[in-house]
């Protein structure tokens, strides 16, 4: 009788082996935490589409930043939600807008136990819902660039370690990281969305942050589900006006472009398990259809492999908390 003289199983029969051996690991240092905070509300919003998410008020904010850090989850991305909204979206750079005074009681009560990240768009903040300015019905590329550098300004001056650019201009990050320059502010990283597509797993953020376009849609700067050798571009001409990090956005249908763009460039790769993921996870486990926390694990180490360094995620806290678990799991 011939045996075989390869066995990978070897290494599979004991847990201590497997857990020595195995290639791609996930820490709660490795994940941001996406959070929404809203101005003039009195207690925390749930949002319907994703559950367990809300939007914060600045105390229950706080404390969800706290509970995130004891985990081990200190990388924190803001998304405000203003009172009032106009056509320029004067709430995202004004010194008491709901982002600048949420960096500012997180900084005062964290210290440096909390990266800052503060997302850079107008969607939230326009009477409209687009990205930026209009001119008509059409979004002014440069009109815009100069509101993102005044917006840059106002988040880094009140606290923000990283300023994340998510609008899809052309020269968005070149124009950012001047102004930050020229403000004193060359110590501050960008975190550009370099890679985000014009997706539908956006929805259930729509709903989160009241961002749904009025008309139209974001496919004029939004970038096609098609195309891969664009976002690697992309990536390139981000890096190459300043960006420290890149970013690919949805992470799950986009996992080759997360490989392409870690194998085309040499700055740490970030990709956002967006809103529509969490949502399908959450909707197939509370209906019983799938093991939430065991989905969830491969979801994120899916992630990792294809080439993510880091991943924002609306599950960060419960996989912190879950992460010293996994290795029962399989």
């Amino acid at each position: 009788m011939s045996f075989p003289t390869q066995r990978p199983r070897r290494m599979r029969g004991n847990p201590t082996l497997r857990r020595l051996a195995r290639e791609t690991q996930i820490a709660p240092q490795d994940l941001i935490y996406p959070l929404f905070v809203r101005d003039a509300i009195e207690a925390p919003q749930p949002i319907d589409a994703m559950p367990g998410q809300v939007q914060h008020t600045l105390d229950s904010l706080t404390r969800e930043a706290e509970a995130a850090i004891k985990l081990g989850v200190h990388s924190l991305l803001l998304f405000g939600i203003p009172a009032g909204k106009d056509a320029k979206g004067t709430g995202a750079w004004i010194d008491d807008g709901i982002v600048q005074r949420a960096l500012r009681q997180l900084r005062d009560a964290f210290g440096n136990d909390a990266l800052l990240i503060a997302d850079l768009c107008l969607c939230e903040y326009t009477d409209h819902g687009h990205c930026g300015v209009l001119d008509g019905e059409r979004v002014d590329n440069d009109r815009t660039l100069e509101i993102y550098q005044r917006i840059a300004t106002s988040q880094a001056a009140a606290g923000a370690d990283v300023i994340a650019p998510s609008g899809m201009m052309d020269g968005q990050v070149a124009a950012i990281r001047s102004a930050l320059d020229h403000a004193g502010f060359s110590d501050r990283a960008i975190l550009a969305y370099a890679a985000k597509y014009a997706s539908a797993f956006y929805g259930p953020f729509r709903e989160a942050a009241g961002s749904a376009p009025r008309f139209g849609d974001r496919r004029g700067y939004q970038m096609d589900a098609g195309n891969v050798r664009e976002a690697v571009r992309e990536a390139r001409i981000d890096i190459e006006e300043g960006a420290d990090i890149v970013m690919v956005k949805p992470a799950l249908a986009f996992l080759d472009v997360i490989r392409a763009v870690a194998e085309a460039t040499e700055v740490p790769v970030a990709a956002y398990n967006v809103s529509g993921e969490y949502a399908m996870v959450k909707a197939a486990a509370a209906n019983g259809w799938i093991d939430e926390r065991r989905v969830l694990r491969e979801i994120l180490l899916g992630i990792r492999r294809a080439g993510a360094d880091m991943i924002l995620t609306y599950h960060a806290k419960a996989v912190a908390a879950d992460i010293p678990c996994w290795d029962d799991m399989g």
